[in-house]
């Protein structure tokens, strides 16, 4: 009897020896005369626990974790190809409670199968969202977005089918191309969500891609990708190629008649390429730098023309949406923040990896059920929400729900999803100097607050932390975190305050510091 084996292909897990793990699978089934199909799936996002080896049982599937190639040959001594029991194993994959307790809608799918598997993903419900929207005018597919209330998961929250019905309504014709871009160039540290999707669950992101094609009347996609995931970039091509050998993508897409074409452009890694305007001068082949709005990119973007841009999460989102209805993902959530949020626990965390929620859970769930508290055992201190620019929270600030009015009202932002973890050993001193220093080395350069106002408040906090008129120094901190705010092009130099202002704010007393004292 074959037994089916999962061993995840992702970075992550490969990163921490999953290859070795499958290879030392393979010879000891060899070795042994057992019949052993080995399938390389995506990570379940349970990230300590990687390696996660899998075995298809009568029952369901049964989980070990973390395995290294060394375990192998006690776990088939141990009959783990049956589900036995070993100091490794976790019992059913589906009732490991950081699986069970999340709200899988966007990652329903992801560690399932070979993210490659174009039969296995359709099997488990992919293509349905695009086979509705191909019964369906561009009207009603955008008016299905608008109603979902699916807001852009990149970091600003914009609601998305405002954009799509900004890009419908452009002209277009022969000469006058629509483009559809994705936006995957995920920089914030922290985060993984789109990697784990990319690597993962590919054809999603390019069933949302097509779909938004559609709606918004474009005939050409481009994945705008950071040249660090180099696994990605491998499987989205290779995801890219199967659907147009399967005529899911290509001129008549289904024999319908309509045609999208999808391309993968690698970026070189600059941060600032993240923001919208200057992901598209890199995909003109310019350096990346950020455009002065408005024109704003549904109006005129990628060479001037009507361009829909959405990030990774926000496009493999559609799918559900056009496969269930706009009311079944209106369920999920609370307020204006509709549907699910891949939230990223990292840091210094027991169980980091990717949680999948409705909005509104809050952050003490996020970080003390599922991440199990910090990894040193030591008291929470703070997390920094939203990625590198986002703000710092503290331990009164545990029960605030995650939302984007919620967290805005307290002063934070929830950006991509990211929650990074400290505890009460980290200097939040040390950290604000970090977010100036930051964006002093992914600046741009094009706007003087930005370019300049960042080193000016790097130096600035460094003469706090020598104990140099300290008083004075958070004062003209305050004042240039106004100017970059208030004066910056975009995001970069507009949120570095955010960070520092909250550091301060919550934790003054890291900042009470004492000159130093030379030695004789």
């Amino acid at each position: 009897m074959t037994v089916t084996v999962y061993v995840p292909r992702d970075a992550a897990a490969k990163a921490v020896g999953a290859d070795a793990v499958a290879a030392a699978i393979a010879a000891e089934a060899a070795v042994r005369g057992l019949d052993v199909r080995l399938v390389r799936n995506g990570s379940r996002g349970l990230l300590w626990l990687e390696p996660l080896v899998e075995v298809a049982t009568p029952h369901g599937r049964v989980a070990y974790g973390p395995v290294d190639a060394a375990d192998v040959a006690d776990l088939f001594a141990a009959g783990f190809l049956a589900g036995g029991e070993h100091p490794l194993g976790l019992g059913p994959t589906d009732e490991i409670a950081y699986l069970k307790a999340q709200q899988r809608l966007t990652f329903a799918r992801i560690g399932l199968a070979d993210p490659l598997d174009l039969q296995a993903y359709e099997d488990q419900g992919g293509l349905a969202g695009l086979r509705q929207a191909l019964a369906m005018a561009p009207e009603a597919v955008v008016e299905q977005v608008t109603q979902s209330g699916l807001r852009g998961r990149g970091g600003a929250g914009f609601p998305a089918g405002i954009k799509w019905k900004t890009v419908l309504d452009q002209p277009a014709g022969p000469d006058s191309p629509k483009y559809v871009c994705c936006n995957a160039d995920e920089g914030d540290s922290g985060t993984f969500a789109d990697r784990l999707l990319m690597e993962g669950d590919p054809f999603c992101i390019l069933e949302g891609m097509i779909i938004a094609g559609l709606a918004t009347g474009a005939a050409e996609g481009l994945v705008y990708l950071r040249s660090e995931y180099p696994d990605a970039i491998a499987t989205m091509t290779e995801a890219v190629a199967i659907l147009e050998r399967a005529g899911w993508l290509g001129a008549d897409i289904a024999g319908s008649g309509r045609g999208f074409r999808i391309e993968i452009r690698r970026g070189a890694g600059a941060y600032i390429c993240g923001e919208e305007s200057s992901m598209l001068e890199s995909l003109e082949g310019r350096r990346g730098t950020v455009r002065a709005k408005p024109p704003i990119p549904a109006i005129a973007g990628l060479f001037g023309r009507p361009t829909l841009v959405n990030n990774v999460l926000t496009l493999a989102s559609v799918p559900w949406i056009l496969g269930h209805g706009a009311d079944a993902y209106r369920d999920f959530g609370m307020g204006r923040s509709r549907g699910t949020q891949a939230f990223q626990l990292a840091g210094n965390i027991r169980r980091g990896g990717l949680v999948e929620m409705a909005f509104g859970v809050t952050l003490r769930e996020l970080v003390e059920d599922f991440g199990g508290g910090t990894a040193s055992g030591r008291p929470f201190r703070s997390a920094q929400l939203g990625g590198p620019l986002g703000a710092y929270v503290d331990a009164p600030m545990l029960d605030l729900p995650m939302d984007y009015e919620a967290l805005a009202d307290a002063g934070a932002m929830l950006g991509h999803g990211g929650v990074v973890v400290f505890d009460d050993t980290v200097d939040m001193a040390e950290m604000a100097r970090f977010a100036f220093e930051f964006c002093e080395i992914e600046s741009c350069g094009k706007c003087t607050p930005c370019r300049v106002g960042a080193t000016r408040g790097r130096e600035t906090v460094e003469k706090v932390l020598r104990g140099e008129d300290v008083a004075r120094n958070l004062v003209l901190i305050e004042d240039l975190a106004e100017l970059m705010r208030d004066g910056s092009l975009c995001a970069m130099g507009g949120l570095t305050p955010m960070p520092v202002l909250s550091a301060i704010r919550l934790f003054p007393e890291d900042f009470d510091r004492a000159p130093a004292v030379a030695a004789e």
